[in-house]
């Protein structure tokens, strides 16, 4: 008998402290190969720290965190190159060109054929005109586009995506949407948090809510309409995070 592959990305016990302030506390939380997970959540819950965690940016205080079935705190260097991360910090360097910051990070992942992956992400995210230009020119939502170029240029099999919808204008957001949806399509594993109940759900299979630093609700997408969901929201968000409920 074949035994189940593990999952993508298993959390166990997770606890994260700064100094006196916890900011997860004692998270339990599995994503399978493939899954989409929306992680919704007040600001402060814990989500950026998770995502931080999840990436190897930060260390646990305790617990633990596999990624492919590899823990985490041995393997954090080689798990990167399977992770493209877009976060409150674009990653990028303000004097240089768009081609210049993506051929920085293709050659950091080794890419094989750098200059076409270059073309082809530069022309996903809209910036094919703009790709010698000094970043530091850029709109937010400019940069953002090629955060996101930088994140997938590597044709990541986990992506984690910590509120990426922010400082986006209506363009830019619809862009995001058709990056998120070919990822949702391709079978990749992805993590994405939102304060956005409409957004989180459009393209996940999965919800989950966190609050005070506990997983205070997760359930399947199907079936599971806005009403619902904000109700959910509501109730998880108002309850003791100690208490959890789900299906």
């Amino acid at each position: 008998m074949t035994a189940d592959p593990a999952p993508a990305i298993q959390v166990q016990g997770l606890i994260k402290a700064f100094g006196h302030q916890v900011a997860l506390r004692g998270v339990d939380l599995s994503v399978d190969n493939g899954e989409f997970l929306t992680l919704f959540g007040p600001n402060g819950a814990g989500k950026t720290t998770l995502i931080r965690v999840v990436a190897s940016l930060a260390r646990p205080t305790s617990g633990t965190v596999q990624v492919q079935g590899e823990d985490l705190s041995k393997v954090a260097t080689s798990v990167r190159a399977h992770i493209g991360l877009i976060s409150h910090n674009p990653l990028l360097y303000g004097d240089l060109t768009p081609d210049e910051n993506l051929g920085f990070f293709a050659r950091m992942y080794d890419l094989p054929d750098p200059g076409s992956r270059i073309d082809t992400v530069l022309e996903q995210v809209g910036l094919t005109a703009r790709r010698r230009d000094p970043v530091r020119t850029f709109s937010r939502g400019m940069v953002q586009r090629l955060a996101i170029a930088r994140a997938i240029l590597h044709d990541p099999v986990i992506m984690l995506l910590d509120e990426p919808y922010t400082g986006l204008d209506l363009q830019a957001a619809d862009m995001l949407r058709s990056v998120l949806q070919e990822l949702a399509a391709s079978n990749r594993t992805v993590i994405l948090t939102t304060h956005n109940l409409e957004q989180g759900l459009e393209m996940c299979d999965r919800a989950a809510i966190l609050n005070r630093g506990k997983l205070a609700w997760q359930g399947p997408r199907a079936g599971l309409d806005l009403v619902a969901m904000k109700e959910i929201y509501r109730d998880a968000t108002r309850r003791p995070p100690d208490v959890k409920r789900g299906t």
